[in-house]
């Protein structure tokens, strides 16, 4: 079995990552196991590199607030503000503080510099507005949505002018309460003005669609995809704010589920644009069914990636990224039957392993699961396999 593994592996490089794909995938998903690791980001910007200079790959886009990437997008394709500025402002989830992702910015930016727009480089989050304590409130994107429509379309066609929307919104803290995500009493998702604002959010988005070759005259192609982006961020906050104070025992399932289906709604938004390579937690990107236990209750939803998959074929690609040791967190060396266990043995540091020769390596008997002692940390499900077209495999993660 050793031999026919070591058959499976390739350098991590951009042509060895194509030669294992069936087709040139529109998304190239490229997954980690944990979040906050340096070593792992910095393996993501130079294969996105090689992608941008040998396949022609133009968009990167991470696990990250949708409307706080517009602030990284319009500096790397513009200059607009500082790169500390950027940092601060264009990520959410703390992302900002990365070194590894203040590098990205920085070089994006480099290679945009004096480059035409067509040739630039774009950024872009694809998570929602969301935090594991709660949901941003819906008035920048609804708001931004109505300044967009009032500018180019008969003030008639609008159902309702700023001024509601404002009052119907309210103060902003009223949707962000934290302990709003434990007591759905505390949440303003189900109140009269939120649905109405549901109501009004999903006219204005209907109005966006029906007045599209207006709009594609008279606005950028790129200011009417900001557009949709606003309207699909405000009707998913509005809908996902009424499912916060929702008290049925589908609760939790339904939150679980909007993350990830804004999530792949902005993925696919971003797959019309052309090849983009995609970065988030393997869980977010996988194609079988994700579950957890929440309070004692079991969840089960699909991921961003199974939706996307379902949407796009082969032309959605998955690299799931798996470890050996993460000892600054407490992961020693893995089990030897374990997936992770198996990889460890091959002499090299890093690559990335031909998933369905691996599978067929491996035969009927699937490795163990491999238990992790960090609870920041999932390793690979072998029952996960199949739903691979590749694994990046880092042997050993020093401490940022």
């Amino acid at each position: 079995m050793a031999t026919d593994i070591k058959d499976t592996v390739h350098a991590v490089e951009a042509a060895a990552v194509m030669g294992l794909l069936p087709a040139r995938p529109r998304l190239l998903a490229l997954g980690e196991p944990t979040h906050g690791e340096d070593t792992l980001l910095d393996l993501r910007n130079e294969l996105f590199r090689q992608l941008v200079e040998q396949e022609g790959y133009r968009t990167i886009t991470i696990e990250s607030d949708c409307m706080m990437g517009l602030v990284v997008d319009d500096y790397v394709t513009s200059g607009t503000g500082t790169l500390d500025e950027v940092m601060a402002r264009g990520f959410s989830h703390g992302w900002g503080t990365s070194a590894a992702n203040r590098e990205l910015v920085r070089w994006m930016r480099d290679y945009n510099d004096g480059r035409p727009a067509a040739e630039q480089l774009r950024f872009a989050g694809f998570d929602g507005p969301l935090e594991i304590t709660g949901a941003a409130s819906p008035r920048q994107s609804l708001i931004a949505l109505h300044g967009y429509l009032a500018a180019q379309v008969d003030a008639d066609l609008l159902p309702c002018t700023a001024e509601i929307l404002d009052r119907l919104l309210g103060a902003d803290d009223r949707w962000t309460r934290p302990d709003a995500m434990m007591d759905p009493a505390l949440s303003v998702g189900q109140s009269a003005e939120a649905k109405e604002l549901r109501l009004l959010a999903d006219d204005l988005v209907a109005l966006l669609d029906a007045q599209t070759p207006r709009l594609l005259t008279a606005t950028s192609r790129g200011d009417w995809d900001r557009a949709r982006l606003y309207g699909r961020t405000a009707t998913g906050l509005l809908r996902y704010h009424f499912w916060m104070a929702d008290t049925s025992p589908a609760r939790m399932t339904w939150l679980v589920s909007l993350r990830d289906r804004m999530m792949a709604d902005n993925l696919l938004a971003l797959a019309e644009r052309g090849p983009t390579l995609v970065h988030a937690h393997n869980a977010h990107l996988q194609r079988d069914q994700s579950s957890m236990r929440m309070g004692g209750r079991p969840l089960e939803w699909w991921s961003a990636g199974a939706l996307v998959s379902a949407h796009l074929g082969e032309e959605y690609a998955f690299l799931a990224t798996a470890l050996g040791t993460l000892r600054h967190h407490g992961v020693d060396t893995p089990p030897p039957d374990t997936l992770e266990g198996l990889l460890y043995a091959l002499p090299e540091d890093r690559y990335v392993v031909d998933a369905p020769r691996l599978t067929a390596a491996v035969g009927d008997t699937l490795p163990t699961p491999h238990v992790s002692p960090y609870f920041g940390y999932f390793p690979l499900d072998p029952t996960h396999l199949a739903g691979y077209d590749g694994i990046v495999f880092i042997k050993d993660v020093p401490e940022s």
